[in-house]
């Protein structure tokens, strides 16, 4: 069981350990598309707070709107 969460799985088969390896690049490629769009997702919506149309709005003194 040890051996197979440190990445080594049966016997010397190329092929396998040339998916393991692609399986291994893979997920790394997807954990750094995973962090850099954690960053952009902060980015914008630290963006959209600052940008925010109704910060200029006082609540306590706005008047409700007619309808």
């Amino acid at each position: 069981m040890a051996k197979a969460l440190l990445g080594h799985v049966g016997g010397s088969d190329p092929r396998v350990l040339a998916e393991m390896r692609r399986l291994q690049q893979r997920v790394q490629d997807l954990e750094s598309e995973l962090v850099r769009m954690q960053a952009e997702n902060d980015a914008l919506s630290a963006a959209a707070r600052h940008d925010s149309v109704f910060e200029d709005i006082d609540v306590t003194t706005a008047e409700p709107a007619l309808t």
